[in-house]
């Protein structure tokens, strides 16, 4: 009961006569008059309605959250959870009410038409698990929840691509993208890691790219996990791209052309990357060109990884440059590129790039 009168006070709803019938309040002291609120019953003053303690589990999660992540788990409570659970109280709802929401869930129309797919139903109902988890923990009451499995979602391949089709991609892409896809293709950084590096977190010197921040919706935030938190070794065409890069940003800082934020590639406005504009207009139109499978951006993280294995790097060490804290998902995921390993740095790597692609160093295409 302190929880709960704690957590109402908290949220400036607690009610003195709810809690303490037919005591007297101050009010009643001194008036002696009668008190006319309505009683909620004891079932009411353990059971808050889901939009209730919605509301309190979500101020007190914000802060162990991204801005991004808060603001993803508020529009599926106001978009999917509180039309449906929001007037239930925490303690009615049954397993049967969420296997049924699940099943509807199912005929929702996603983008382009399409169905919902599992791995956003999963997403949608993370919320719901875990506001009726702690709900049944604080007011002791069975979690509806219990025995109900997230769906299984289709594992999908990583489609890499091939020396050759790296050789090609950056021969044609256009000149001011092309240190952009190198970078990708040969670091494995993701999308928001490239798109939110600033130059402070280049280190020529040392050959290492400090990814410590990363670009989510718009904005420059830390890295998610601390296996994300890394630093990058830099290959040999990768050091040469980030020192042509360089001397451009110097010569144009010392033009005071520069924007405060310093980012490695940005717009003309000196603003971050936009990736789906990237994407857009520059990625796809590549791939068209070449007659090259359509793929996303993403596919340069795998094939920086599935290169790493073939020049016999140690996966310890694969697994650090990619910001996974264990080498599970990679032989899980990239299983069928590992050979025999030996090596235990980046050097392997640079050696199979400088024989097969003497075009990213400057040296003449065979």
């Amino acid at each position: 009961m302190l929880t709960i009168i704690e957590q109402e006070i908290a949220l400036g709803k607690f009610e003195y006569d709810v809690h303490f019938p037919g005591r007297a309040t101050p009010e009643r002291a001194v008036t002696g008059g009668k008190n006319t609120k309505k009683q909620c019953s004891i079932n009411e003053q353990i059971n808050p309605t889901f939009t209730e303690f919605a509301e309190l589990w979500l101020g007190e999660m914000r802060i162990q959250w991204r801005d991004t992540q808060y603001k993803t788990v508020e529009n599926t409570l106001q978009k999917h959870l509180l039309p449906v659970f929001g007037a239930k109280r925490v303690g009615q709802i049954t397993k049967g009410d969420i296997l049924a929401f699940r099943s509807g869930l199912a005929k929702v129309p996603g983008r382009k038409g399409k169905p919902l797919s599992a791995s956003r139903i999963n997403h949608i109902l993370t919320p719901l698990r875990m506001i009726l988890n702690e709900a049944a923990n604080r007011f002791e009451f069975t979690a509806p929840y219990h025995g109900i499995k997230s769906l299984k979602v289709p594992r999908t391949d990583v489609e890499p691509f091939s020396l050759e089709e790296v050789d090609a991609i950056l021969q044609h892409v256009r000149t001011d993208f092309r240190a952009y896809y190198l970078i990708r293709f040969f670091t494995g950084l993701r999308t928001s890691e490239i798109d939110g590096l600033r130059w402070e977190k280049v280190d020529l010197a040392r050959r290492q790219i400090l990814v410590h921040e990363a670009l989510v919706d718009g904005q420059v935030v830390p890295t998610k996990n601390d296996g994300s938190y890394r630093a990058v070794e830099m290959s040999l065409p990768v050091h040469q791209a980030f020192t042509a890069l360089y001397e451009s940003y110097s010569q144009e800082k010392s033009n005071k052309r520069c924007a405060p934020n310093d980012y490695v590639f940005s717009t003309r406005e000196g603003t971050p990357l936009r990736h789906d504009n990237v994407t857009k207009r520059v990625w796809y139109p590549l791939l068209r060109y070449l007659d090259l499978k359509p793929r996303r951006p993403y596919q340069t993280r795998h094939t920086a990884a599935t290169l790493w294995l073939a020049a016999g790097e140690s996966p310890e060490w694969i697994a650090r440059q990619m910001g996974h804290s264990t080498t599970e998902m990679l032989f899980r995921v990239y299983s069928r590129y590992v050979p025999n390993l030996t090596r235990q740095d980046g050097s392997a790597m640079e050696r199979l790039l400088l024989s097969h692609l003497p075009c990213v160093t400057g040296g003449d295409h065979a």
